[in-house]
């Protein structure tokens, strides 16, 4: 639920170092270079570190030549597409659910991306307040899965249940509730009965696996699963 209503697109010229680039969700559309008989484009087919390796043996001098306008078009189309590609799959996916009677279907967070915690917040709501009304049609909830940050999902933002709580509540609705994974939870946060008891209203949905290391539910994990159970089940949620 990343979805962003302004989008930054530069060319390469503008020498963004690409860890920043991608933090800063900027998108860089590559100038062409002419080197050694070659038609390169910038940053793509060549990194600047090999350019400069190979410009003092070079026969003749390369030339540039800035990204033509219909370059820019189809980035500016990409975009565009993605942004709308969350709304579109839940327009096609929600009334096929319904038919199979399946009754969720799941999506998440994404990345913080440099994003605040309140634009994060308000692209997560925006995002999901365009899709609510499809899934109430339809009786399909949807679900949208907590996941930790620290160990196997670097930089997501709905990494803890508060963050996932206030979305839920902005958007109240039936039918758009929190895909509650105890594995990535207890890694972040731990206090995972309590935690389920006080939101238990705006979860649709469990996950699980053993903590640490994501394997079976027996004696050598952290997690007394048999009093998380007794926890979950006068919620009277299901457990995957």
């Amino acid at each position: 639920m990343s979805k962003q209503s302004v989008a930054i697109v530069t060319d390469s010229t503008a020498d963004l170092p690409p860890q920043l680039a991608a933090s800063r969700s900027i998108t860089v559309v590559p100038l062409t270079l002419n080197f050694e008989g070659k038609t390169l484009l910038d940053g793509v087919d060549i990194q600047p570190d090999e350019f400069y390796r190979r410009l003092p043996s070079a026969a003749t001098h390369p030339t540039t030549s800035q990204p033509s306008p219909g370059r820019f078009a189809q980035t500016y189309s990409a975009l565009l597409a993605d942004h709308e590609a969350i709304v579109s799959n839940f327009a096609r996916l929600i009334p096929r659910a319904e038919a199979e009677r399946v009754p969720n279907v799941i999506t998440f967070f994404g990345n913080r991306r440099g994003m605040s915690d309140r634009e994060a917040m308000d692209n997560c709501v925006d995002g999901l307040n365009r899709v609510k009304g499809m899934a109430e049609d339809h009786g399909v909830t949807i679900c949208v899965e907590l996941l930790n940050s620290k160990i196997d999902h670097k930089d997501y933002r709905g990494d803890h249940t508060a963050f996932g709580v206030d979305v839920m509540k902005a958007v109240a609705s039936p039918r758009v509730k929190l895909l509650y994974d105890i594995y990535h939870m207890q890694i972040m946060e731990g206090d995972v009965i309590r935690t389920i008891r006080t939101n238990r209203d705006f979860i649709a949905h469990f996950h699980t696996g053993g903590v640490p290391g994501r394997h079976e539910l027996d004696e050598t994990q952290e997690v007394n699963w048999r009093a998380v159970c007794r926890g979950i089940a006068p919620s009277e949620l299901l457990i995957m």
